[in-house]
Formats: structure tokens, C-alpha cells, sequence
């Protein structure tokens, strides 16, 4: 009776610890356990150690933490007909785990095929111009639409960020031009401003060169002097002959001055 007696109670125990061990379960601080009992909602649990009734209840985890869907590229026609293809990369998390484990089958999967779908449809309303100039807020707009749709199940959108816009080789070569006829109009009118200011300044000098008739002969002579540099050359003059000597004389000197 005693072997017997020792028998069923070990056989008990060893029962009741696999019963113990089915129904403690833990989760993390990042996690939480969505329980059913008979297929009858329950509740979350956790962060934490929690028990369950074997056979009986079970439960779905459900991650917390900020997840990353990257939305793969999807061709659409923006606003001005013209075919882009856009990726981008949507942040959400889950404030609410038993919404998103009872509103929505596979709530990753439909925040991914949600996501695709509003990206077409924000792409298309907006022209090129505008996608390629104005990211920012296109991203809010995908963020702000995406996060009002997916509220009821539970879960916020944080983000959403344009990775890419790829562009067909035409539009690529228009747009070249574009910025190369954009980059001779900005020269061309930087050398009409360059003459204008050069011709204000010229007109300037003709009026005090008219006032100051000694100013502009130093002029004259100074033009000498940076010609006679030259050894190669013979410099004619129009004045005098008594005058063409004094003239010699004084840019001679005046090049001796410099030397020294």
C-alpha cells in the first residue's frame, strides 16, 4: 500500500507540475497577452508573469514596440499624367492589443496593403512638382490619412516617410534641359547686369574725365607707361612733336619710378 500510495502521489504531483507549468505563462515589458476562454474574450495581460486554465483559455502576444512596413514600389500617374513609381516606409505601433487582435484578421498585412492603397491614391492628386519638391508634406498627409483608418483597430501611425520616386528616362532628359536652359538664362542676365553696371561706371568716368581735362590726360599717360612695358612694340602718339618729347620723357620717368 505504500509503494502503491507513493506511486499515485508522485503520478499526481508530476500532473499538477505540467498543469503549473501550462498555466503560468510570462510576457515582457514590450508585450502583451490578448486571452480567450472557450473562444470569450477576456482581456490583455502583462506586462508579467500571469496564469491561464490549461485546455481551456489561450492567448494571442501582441508586440508594442514601433514596427517598420516597407511599402514596395508602386506605379501610379501623379495629378500632371505623368507615370512615377514611389516607395516609401510606414512606422506604426499598437496602443490598443485586443482591438488589433479582434477588429482586423492580420493587422501588420492590412497596414501594409493600406498603406499601398493610400500611397496611389495621395500620389495622384498631387503633380509632379509638388512630389518631387513638396516630400514633407505628402508625408504628413500619408501619415494623418493612414492613422485616422487605422485607429478603430488599435493602431497609431507615427510616420510615414518617401524613400524613392523614380522617373522615366525622358522626363529625366526634360528635366535636364529644363535646368540647363534655367542655368544659361541665369548667366545671360548676370552679363547683361555685368555691361549695365559697366556702362553706368564708363558714362560716370566720361562726365568727370569732361570736367577734369588733366585728369584725363594723366589717364593718357598712364596708358603709355603699361605700354612701354612692352619692349617689341613703337608706340605713335597724335600729339606734337614738341609735346611727343615731354610726353617720352615723363612716362620714361614714370617707369624708372616704378622700377625703383
Amino acid at each position: 500500500m505504500n509503494g502503491a500510495t507513493a506511486a499515485i502521489t508522485g503520478f499526481v504531483a508530476l500532473i499538477v507540475l505540467i498543469l503549473l507549468s501550462m498555466s503560468i505563462k510570462i510576457v515582457r515589458e514590450y508585450e502583451r497577452a490578448v486571452i480567450f476562454r472557450l473562444g470569450r474574450l477576456l482581456g490583455a495581460k502583462g506586462p508579467g508573469i500571469f496564469f491561464i486554465v490549461p485546455f481551456v483559455d489561450n492567448f494571442i502576444k501582441v508586440d508594442l514596440r514601433v514596427m517598420t512596413v516597407d511599402v514596395p514600389q508602386q506605379k501610379t500617374i501623379t495629378k500632371d499624367n505623368v507615370t512615377v513609381g514611389v516607395d516609401a516606409v510606414v512606422y506604426y505601433r499598437v496602443f490598443d492589443p485586443v482591438n488589433a487582435v479582434v477588429k482586423v484578421e492580420n493587422y501588420s498585412y492590412a497596414v501594409m496593403m493600406l498603406a499601398q492603397t493610400t500611397l496611389r491614391d495621395v500620389i495622384g492628386q498631387v503633380e509632379l512638382d509638388d512630389l518631387l519638391t513638396g516630400r514633407e508634406e505628402i508625408n504628413k498627409r500619408l501619415q494623418r490619412i493612414l492613422d485616422e483608418l487605422t485607429d478603430p483597430w488599435g493602431i497609431k501611425v507615427t510616420a510615414v516617410t518617401l524613400k524613392e520616386v523614380m522617373l522615366p528616362e525622358t522626363m529625366l532628359r526634360a528635366m535636364a534641359k529644363q535646368a540647363e536652359a534655367e542655368r544659361w538664362r541665369r548667366a545671360r542676365i548676370i552679363e547683361a547686369e555685368g555691361e549695365k553696371q559697366a556702362a553706368q561706371i564708363m558714362a560716370e568716368a566720361a562726365k568727370f574725365y569732361e570736367q577734369h581735362p588733366y585728369a584725363l590726360r594723366l589717364r593718357e599717360l598712364q596708358t603709355l607707361v603699361e605700354v612701354a612695358k612692352e619692349k617689341n612694340m613703337i608706340v605713335v602718339s597724335g600729339v606734337g612733336s614738341e609735346q611727343l618729347g615731354g610726353t617720352i620723357a615723363v612716362a620714361k620717368a614714370a617707369v624708372k619710378g616704378r622700377e625703383e
